[in-house]
């Protein structure tokens, strides 16, 4: 189940692949079937990395995309070159969190809008979602561009408990 866009191919992680990329580059090509973007694998070896969602990843057995996300693949080149998804599924209140990266040699070419725009879109097609939500480093930076260009709102300040203060951002689905 990928999704497509003009420009990139958003293809399903499962757990595998991302144990693989954890694991080694090597080890994730021989996997996913094509090569990780160099400084890709450092976000998810990074002490930025939620233990919660590593001990998930570990405790998976199938593809979820709420969980594992997906693989940002641009059309022109054939290697993995990011990530979007979520942390998790819609909670009981209809309310999902999304978050993208992709390695430095892609970033600033519009990928992460198109990625996080399409993400929105698929999680909108869920009928359990009303509201996709997001956070930021409470500063303007790349990520709130992204979101902006998305049709998020910044709706205010709030503590995480992992990443300190951070700028909360929501788009409710009637906005889609």
């Amino acid at each position: 189940m990928s999704l497509e866009t003009t420009r990139l191919v958003l293809t399903p992680f499962s757990p595998k692949h991302l144990l693989a990329l954890i694991e080694s580059e090597e080890r994730f090509e021989e996997c996913f079937g094509l090569p990780a973007a160099e400084g890709l694998r450092a976000g998810f070896v990074s002490d930025e990395v939620s233990p919660a969602w590593l001990a998930q990843l570990h405790k998976s057995a199938a593809e979820d995309p709420w969980v594992h996300g997906f693989a940002i693949v641009p059309r022109e080149e054939r290697l993995v070159a990011g990530s979007v998804g979520f942390k998790g599924p819609p909670d009981d209140h209809g309310v999902v969190e999304i978050s993208y990266g992709l390695a430095p040699a892609f970033q600033g070419r519009g990928y992460a809008t198109e990625a996080a725009d399409t993400c929105t879109a698929f999680a909108f097609a869920d009928g359990r979602v009303r509201l996709v939500r997001a956070h930021t480093l409470p500063t303007r930076n790349a990520s709130t561009r992204v979101l902006e260009k998305c049709g998020f709102t910044r709706t205010g300040e709030v503590e995480d408990p992992e990443d300190g203060p951070v700028w909360r951002w929501e788009r409710p689905k009637e906005s889609a």
